[in-house]
């Protein structure tokens, strides 16, 4: 089951959406029919589009014909793997350059201001979107940026536009896990994700109107409970109001600690773009895996790689016990 929005906003698979899923994204391999959500700010695992669908292009003729060339592609949409911002007379801004993507192997960096492509001056994002995907997978297309004064001319090979969530793997799986940005842990909550190196964790990213949520809630909160004497924390994360937050984890059994995110930075930092979603980080704080929406076949599989990750060292600087005190979910007041 998958729940997704229409524009933009870790380990069994239903989708709520969080964030707006970018235009030129691959929808991901839902589970049962989605629900839209309200569309949040663009993730930072978002195409070149994902600006495009924030600000929607100029309803004029492009800039040039070859900034939107009359060829329509064959086979699978084609990206860059950019988000960029709105746009203006002196290019586009990029945002952020996903890991492993055709941009970044051609050497494009978050900071870079495209200003031409395919010998077309850029003005918007979909000038961009438009251009890449009137092309083919495997073509090159040249485009023109500007970085710190200097001109530079890259030649991006383009690729088939991988599922939302492979995206989101591309950029998480193996780096080190974004810090929590300007959250409210509730009681029980560890303030930092730092405060939890030497141990398992699982970010439940969630929302009290998510379905699937409810569903995945007892899940880990069964896991949490069987292998928190191992070294497993959950910790779920949800930009609801700190009061529903609590009245959804009481009816929903959730024996894990939540924080607020009510400003969806931490969500837009670990670039979530459906809810659930689970982000596995192993004892030295790397992200191992990523798993979006529930899907109960998968819990063993989640199962065994909780206990792979439970059997490997510890970092030398974790904490000597890292042991988390037991959550406590406060009883909302009643009239």
């Amino acid at each position: 089951m998958t729940l997704r929005a229409p524009v933009l906003l870790v380990v069994l698979a239903a989708a709520c959406a969080n964030r707006a899923v970018v235009a030129d994204r691959a929808p991901a391999k839902p589970l049962a029919p989605a629900k839209p959500l309200a569309p949040s700010p663009a993730s930072p695992l978002a195409s070149e589009s994902s600006a495009s669908a924030a600000v929607p292009p100029a309803p004029s003729a492009p800039v040039s014909a070859a900034a939107s060339p009359a060829r329509a592609p064959l086979g699978a949409p084609t990206w860059m793997g950019i988000r960029m911002d709105p746009g203006g007379d002196t290019g586009v801004r990029v945002e952020h350059v996903v890991r492993g993507g055709p941009a970044d192997k051609a050497g494009l960096k978050a900071g870079d201001r495209i200003v031409e492509i395919e010998g077309a001056a850029v003005r918007l994002p979909g000038h961009v979107s438009s251009t890449v995907t009137a092309h083919r997978a495997g073509e090159t297309i040249a485009v023109r940026v500007e970085r710190m004064g200097a001109s530079i001319v890259a030649s991006v090979v383009l690729a088939s536009r991988p599922a939302s969530d492979d995206v989101l793997r591309m950029d998480l799986v193996g780096t080190v896990a974004p810090s929590w940005v300007r959250v409210q842990p509730l009681p029980g909550a560890p303030a930092s994700l730092a405060a939890l190196r030497g141990r398992v964790v699982i970010l439940d990213f969630w929302a009290s109107w998510c379905g699937p949520c409810r569903m995945i809630a007892p899940r880990l909160s069964a896991l949490k409970n069987r292998y928190a004497p191992q070294g497993l924390s959950v910790v779920g994360i949800t930009s609801d109001e700190p009061e529903r937050a609590a009245v959804f984890a009481e009816r929903h059994h959730m024996s894990y600690p939540s924080l607020v995110d009510e400003t969806s930075e931490t969500n837009t930092a670990y670039g979530i773009v459906a809810l659930p979603t689970l982000v596995v980080i192993d004892k030295a704080g790397v992200v191992r895996e990523v798993l979006v929406g529930f899907d109960p076949t998968g819990e063993p599989r989640l199962v065994e790689l909780v206990k792979t990750l439970l059997a490997e060292p510890a970092p030398r600087d974790a904490p000597a016990a890292s042991k988390v005190p037991p959550p406590t979910v406060p009883r909302p007041a009643r009239p």
